[in-house]
């Protein structure tokens, strides 16, 4: 059924395609000269079995593509942001939780802070020393955190986001991480949720409005292209 829908939906997404690009959508932002990796919510409450919040591909699609990923970024010393999401006050009943109103909608208070295996980031993508792992308390990474900051003063003009889900954290983190003035690159293989056809639908508005989805393979080929010179050029100065 999963495969049907995806079928069904990229033949629906080429005649949307052709409608938005005669309105003028889908444009592109382009890659910029400084990037950053934002990792959204590949914590294992996401990304293993048997928790509310457990998506879609993780083992098949996303863990491989985010391994390819961090491995272009740490050989060229880029930024890379791990970012989770994780409740300190998970008593519905307090006026003063951190999880505000948004346990009326989803089981929030199944990740408690408490319990860090639970919002710790899959050991297969795990932090190394030197980036960043950012707690969230909302659905965008931009949402009342220090990101945008952080970002700026790294002097990153442009952010590769991966993660789940597409229909909320990812797709949230987008949309802010454009309104913030970076360009926004959806890496399409690294990016997951727990409803069939919710990824492709997604990706396909994302691209019309939002920022440029792109392949894997075309963000490695682009950190390469901007990587490479500068490490040539540090072992040289070295």
């Amino acid at each position: 059924m999963s495969d049907q829908l995806e079928i069904a939906l990229e033949a629906a997404f080429a005649e949307a395609t052709r409608r938005y690009r005669e309105r003028g959508f889908q444009r592109r932002v382009g890659f910029g000269s400084q990037p950053a990796l934002i990792s959204v919510d590949l914590a294992n409450a996401w990304t293993r079995p048997g928790n509310p919040f457990t998506c879609e591909h993780v083992d098949d699609r996303i863990i491989p593509s985010m391994q390819t990923l961090l491995a272009a970024f740490r050989k060229y010393d880029f930024p890379v942001v791990h970012v989770t999401t994780c409740y300190e006050v998970t008593d519905r009943q307090n006026p003063h939780t951190d999880m505000g109103l948004w346990h009326h909608k989803i089981p929030v208070e199944v990740v408690s802070q408490g319990d860090p295996s639970l919002w710790s980031i899959d050991s297969r993508i795990a932090p190394v020393p030197g980036e960043l792992t950012l707690i969230k308390k909302r659905a965008s990474a931009f949402h009342g955190t220090y990101l945008a900051g952080y970002l700026r003063a790294a002097g990153v003009d442009t952010i590769l986001v991966t993660g789940v889900t597409a229909s909320a954290c990812v797709r949230e983190t987008i949309c802010d991480g454009l309104a913030d003035g970076f360009r926004t690159i959806a890496v399409k293989e690294a990016i997951g949720d727990r409803v069939p056809g919710a990824v492709l639908w997604n990706l396909f508005d994302i691209d019309a409005k939002f920022g440029d989805v792109e392949t894997t393979q075309t963000c490695v080929d682009y950190l390469d292209r901007i990587g490479a010179p500068r490490l040539r050029q540090a072992r040289k100065a070295a």
